[in-house]
């Protein structure tokens, strides 16, 4: 017996119901950013695959375990769909065409799917999405802040209130190197008390180890040397400026100081801002600062910083909250037309159309029916009018409009009259002229006879 074909486990259908939420999300995300002078960036799923060993490190669990990596059968070429977003807008604004260098600094942001080969479990998916910022080009602590205030406003805007933030600074290279060889002789130390997984991690990403969720472990990574005992004056500063911008905007926030990120390329500021209504997948936003990674993948180095932000994971939180029922209603047509007969449907056709080129949104039945099935479809979907069209009506160049949302009785209007009486119906006035929605230019169509 053939097996019935379903998803890839790990990567989910997002349905109509569901996807006119996303949508709605998706329109918030855009006014918000839009509204920082955040422009959209569009790049491609699938990357060359030392991109990401290049900007992420050999040795993280995204590259040693979750990338889905591949051979190009055409070339031999090793690709990789991507697993983050920042390395492939890195590599297609500032390494493959400098548009800092000649546009100066830039502001950005994408949305759409990541991929990580990772075992499935709460909100976290194999196929999961983000919207990804980030700010090239921009060295100051003001750009750090900016990004976070820009988070908080985000909740704010989605009535979030369980988001907390948490700050660290992971310093310079040379700092992060000497808190390394530090941190190394400690863990030596205590190498006993080191799980499997942390001792494979000793020498190849001993930070990691900080960020482990073993209760085991807590005491001994708790009394292990912080890397703000190495940040020197300059890194200090700016840290200084982060927390100073933050508290002038009211921005409450936690010093974590064994928060270190899972992206090798981050440097000073790095924050995120987790929920505990979440369980162990609390964090909903991460980011931070990259100023290292250009270099890194072989551009001149030069400052940047950003965040992203898990869809699925908001999405979750904001269902929770009980704010998402109020802000996101289901799409329904202005208009259902309804008709029995083969002229009743080729007037409702035009009918359709005339109503479309001036904005409204109408829904045309389709296939057979009587018509109290029909109108049984037409309430069902949300409209607030049906054009109900028979032989009668189609004989006469006449059409039907029937109140779905109140008790007012149906009336009969020609063709011509048709928009001006839609719209009085909708909008409930007695001159709707000024008030009928107009589409864009040149999206009307011409209408034949009937």
């Amino acid at each position: 017996m053939t097996k019935t074909l379903q998803a890839v486990r790990g990567m989910k259908d997002i349905l109509p119901d569901e996807a006119e939420i996303w949508e709605n999300f998706e329109d918030i995300i855009r006014d918000w950013l839009k509204c920082y002078g955040y422009r959209p960036i569009r790049m491609p799923i699938v990357e060359p695959e030392p991109l990401f060993r290049r900007a992420i490190g050999e040795v993280t669990d995204i590259v040693e375990k979750e990338m889905y990596a591949f051979e190009d059968a055409a070339n031999g070429e090793r690709l990789a769909l991507r697993p983050e977003g920042t390395a492939g807008c890195v590599r297609a604004t500032v390494i493959q065409r400098n548009l800092v260098t000649s546009g100066g600094p830039q502001r950005l942001y994408y949305l759409g799917p990541m991929f990580r080969h990772e075992r499935p479990q709460g909100e976290r998916y194999r196929q999961f999405h983000q919207v990804g910022v980030e700010a090239l080009g921009f060295a100051g602590p003001d750009i750090d802040a900016e990004l976070i205030v820009m988070c908080a406003r985000l909740w704010g805007q989605l009535g979030l209130t369980d988001v907390k933030l948490e700050l660290n600074s992971l310093g310079s290279v040379e700092e992060r190197a000497s808190h390394r060889e530090a941190l190394v002789a400690y863990l030596e130390a205590n190498r006993d008390k080191l799980d499997e997984d942390s001792q494979r991690r000793l020498h190849s990403n001993p930070l990691r180890i900080l960020d482990t969720k073993n209760p085991a472990m807590q005491e001994v990574v708790e009394a292990a040397p912080r890397l703000a005992e190495h940040l020197g004056e300059e890194s200090l500063a700016h840290f200084a400026g982060v927390q100073a911008l933050l508290n002038e905007a009211g921005i409450a926030f936690r010093i974590n100081h064994r928060l270190v990120r899972g992206l090798d390329y981050y440097n000073r500021t790095v924050f995120e801002w987790v929920s505990g209504q979440l369980g162990a997948q609390g964090t909903v936003c991460a980011g931070g600062r990259y100023d290292a990674l250009v270099g890194q993948l072989g551009g001149k180095p030069m400052p940047a910083a950003g965040f992203a932000v898990g869809v699925e994971r908001l999405l979750a939180l904001w269902r929770e909250s009980g704010e998402l029922e109020f802000a996101v209603e289901r799409s329904a047509p202005d208009v259902y037309v309804v008709h029995q007969g083969e002229r009743a449907q080729r007037l409702g056709f035009c009918a359709a159309e005339a109503l479309r080129d001036i904005g409204f949104d109408v829904l045309m039945h389709c296939g057979d029916g009587s018509f109290k099935s029909q109108m049984r479809k037409a309430d069902a979907s949300g409209a607030t009018l049906a054009l109900v069209i028979g032989e009668e009506e189609a004989a006469a160049g006449e059409v039907g409009i029937k109140p779905l949302r109140n008790d007012d009785e149906q009336s009969r209007v020609s063709f011509q009259a048709l928009p001006e009486a839609v719209a009085g119906a909708i909008y409930g006035i007695e001159t709707p002229q000024d008030y009928i929605p107009q589409a864009e230019e040149g999206q009307g169509v011409e209408h034949g006879s009937v």
